[in-house]
């Protein structure tokens, strides 16, 4: 299965393998893999990591024998964790079922078991579900050593953006103006504030921002956030000239955004552009709405290109991190 990795120089292998351990932060079910040059060491996502060598995502073998959903359902099947709910993308009614008493019956801390019935639409970015076990849609997920509280129905949040969330989060000095135009339940703006920062998140979904004002209490750092059910574009012009750091975590529709990013941004700001493209071209596209939107006031450099996943055949989920000076 894939799994969160600290990936480090083998000869640091088992120093580092055991300060995971001590932490806390091993995760032991899975096996360590090595190669030639480097140690990839499974670790717990919910723990706060005792190491800053880079977080990477790698297949690995199981270690333990504890009973898997596979080992009831009789072979491997898809599944996500979030908390305590695992969610399901099946079409076929008599296999979900199945799979949700598989996934109920193993070992794994499941208390529902929900099935997507739709895409993400409309503008709060949520789907429908179909809850297949179990009672509850909410749920308390762990990432890095952070607790975020959500109902999975009511607001978007995706346990597979962990590792890219860690990435850019860990980029963020104290001493920094960041603004998550998107903020949802707080996943990036709430690590960002514990590193020090001064946030602001906001959200257009009414759901969201109890989630987001909890969380920010939850994670000790309500006095450093503040929560804004809006639409981003009304909240702006209190936040001009006032953003080190944005993040734009909106794919498809990010680009419409970019005039409200010039003005949070101060003097030099990093952007952090989620954008969904063609395989063939992923970037460009993104790169050239953000010049056309920025320069010539603005001198736009481009720091990252990253492929964060695939999205749908021939599509992919990117991210640009992008640095933008006044002239």
């Amino acid at each position: 299965m894939e799994a969160p990795c600290v990936r480090v120089p083998r000869e640091r292998g088992e120093a580092t393998r055991q300060a995971l351990a001590e932490a806390g932060a091993l995760e032991e079910t899975l096996r360590i893999d090595a190669t030639e040059e480097w140690v990839y060491i499974p670790i717990d996502p919910e723990a706060s990591l005792p190491t800053t060598d880079p977080v990477v995502t790698r297949e690995l073998e199981p270690r333990s024998r504890q009973t898997l959903p596979e080992d009831v359902f009789g072979e491997p099947f898809t599944y996500e964790r979030l908390g305590t709910i695992a969610l399901l993308d099946e079409d076929d009614t008599d296999r979900a079922e199945r799979m949700a008493r598989a996934l109920m019956e193993s070992s794994l801390p499941i208390v529902s078991v929900l099935n997507r019935s739709s895409k993400v639409a409309g503008t709060y970015r949520v789907r429908e579900w179909e809850l297949l076990a179990g009672e509850t849609t909410e749920t308390v997920h762990k990432e890095f050593g952070y607790e975020f509280c959500l109902d999975v129905t009511d607001v978007y949040f995706s346990p597979r953006l962990a590792t890219e969330r860690h990435r850019v989060i860990s980029q963020v000095d104290g001493d920094e103006h960041v603004f998550d135009m998107f903020a949802g339940v707080g996943p990036f703006v709430i690590p960002m504030t514990d590193r020090g920062a001064a946030g602001v998140g906001v959200d257009v979904n009414p759901a969201a921002i109890p989630y987001l004002e909890k969380n920010a209490v939850r994670n000790d750092v309500a006095d450093r956030l503040e929560a804004i059910n809006d639409d981003v574009r009304d909240v702006a012009p209190a936040y001009a000239d006032w953003a080190d750091r944005i993040v734009m975590n909106l794919p498809h529709t990010a680009d419409a955004f970019l005039d409200v990013a010039t003005t949070l941004a101060s003097t030099r700001c990093t952007l952090h552009y989620y954008d969904i493209q063609s395989d063939e071209d992923p970037f460009t596209p993104g790169e050239m709405a953000i010049r056309r939107v920025f320069e010539p006031a603005y001198e736009v450099a481009v720091l990252n290109r990253r492929v964060v996943r695939s999205y749908a055949p021939h599509e992919v989920n990117v991210c640009l991190d992008v640095d933008v000076r006044a002239g």
